[in-house]
């Protein structure tokens, strides 16, 4: 079957919208692999939260506001003691830019990045385990 061309008025007429937590996640997803990201942080009902479920949210600590063309964000992340913030804020914009663009049209008008503590790699592991620990499964 071929593919018949779309109608202008169709198009015309026509939105793709996104929900604010599609773009979250979308940039949860950008930046977990980032070098210097120990963790993203959440408000205190994130952290209620993920002591009720059993794996962490990828949107955890991305705040979003999003409208017909274009999108902006709020990051709050904890970063790894010894490593470069302007390095790490560079790599954020570039990789949460770069996905959201690519998969959305939207482009990135603005991106905050709030860095809420600062910890060795051991330090947080440790208070993760001790996290961990606590949870409820």
């Amino acid at each position: 079957m071929a593919v018949q061309p779309l109608n202008a008025d169709l198009i015309k007429n026509s939105k793709l919208k996104f929900n604010e937590d599609v773009i979250a996640k979308i940039a949860g997803m950008a930046i977990r692999d980032i070098d210097g990201i120990l963790s993203m942080n959440g408000n205190v009902f994130d952290n209620i939260a993920d002591k009720i479920r059993s794996k962490e949210d990828i949107t955890k600590g991305i705040d979003v506001d999003v409208g017909e063309k274009q999108t902006a964000l709020d990051l709050e992340i904890i970063l790894e003691y010894g490593k470069d913030a302007h390095q790490v804020f560079e790599n954020i914009l570039h990789e949460v830019s770069s996905a959201i663009e690519s998969m959305t049209g939207l482009k990135v008008i603005e991106t905050n990045v709030y860095i809420s503590d600062v910890m060795t790699k051991k330090e947080w592991q440790q208070q993760n385990k001790n996290n961990e620990n606590n949870r409820v499964n």
